[in-house]
C-alpha cells in the first residue's frame, strides 16, 4: 500500500528562490551608472548676466561664478585669483575633458573674467564659453 505524503511534509519540500544573482547584477548596474555619470560643479552663487541672444547652449561640467563684489565662486566656495588655479587644476584632474563656463555679473570686473578664461586656456580646456543666460 502507497503511504500518501502528510502536509508538512509536502512544504518542506518547497523550492526556495536564489535572489544573490539577482541582487549581484543591481549592484553592477548601480556601479556602471554611478562611475559613467557626470557631475556639475555649481559656482554657488546666482550673478545677473548681460543680455545677449542667438548664442549656442552648452551643458558645461565645470562652472566658475564672477560677481559685481569681483568674488569667483567656484564649487560654492569663494576664492582669490591666486587660489584659482590650483583648485581648477583639483577639478580637471577629476574631469580631463571638461568643458568650462564662466558665469560673470553684468557689472563684474571684465579683467577677473579674461583673466580666468586665459587661466582655463592654459590649462588645456577646450571649451570655454561666458554665459548669458539669466
Amino acid at each position: 500500500m502507497a503511504r500518501r505524503m502528510s502536509r508538512v511534509q509536502a512544504d518542506e519540500e518547497e523550492v526556495e528562490l536564489n535572489m544573490t544573482p539577482m541582487l549581484d547584477v543591481v549592484f553592477i548596474l548601480l556601479i556602471f551608472f554611478i562611475v559613467t555619470a557626470v557631475f556639475v560643479k555649481e559656482p554657488g552663487v546666482d550673478v545677473f548676466r548681460p543680455d545677449v541672444s542667438g548664442s549656442e547652449r552648452m551643458k558645461p561640467t565645470l562652472l566658475v561664478a564672477v560677481t559685481s563684489e569681483d568674488e569667483i565662486w567656484i564649487n560654492r566656495d569663494v576664492y582669490e585669483m591666486n587660489q584659482v588655479r590650483g583648485v581648477l587644476e583639483q577639478l580637471l584632474s577629476e574631469n580631463p575633458r571638461a568643458e568650462a563656463m564662466i558665469q560673470a555679473d553684468e557689472s563684474s570686473p571684465i579683467g577677473t573674467v579674461l583673466d580666468i578664461q586665459e587661466l582655463l586656456t592654459e590649462l588645456g580646456v577646450e571649451e570655454i564659453n561666458i554665459s548669458d543666460e539669466p
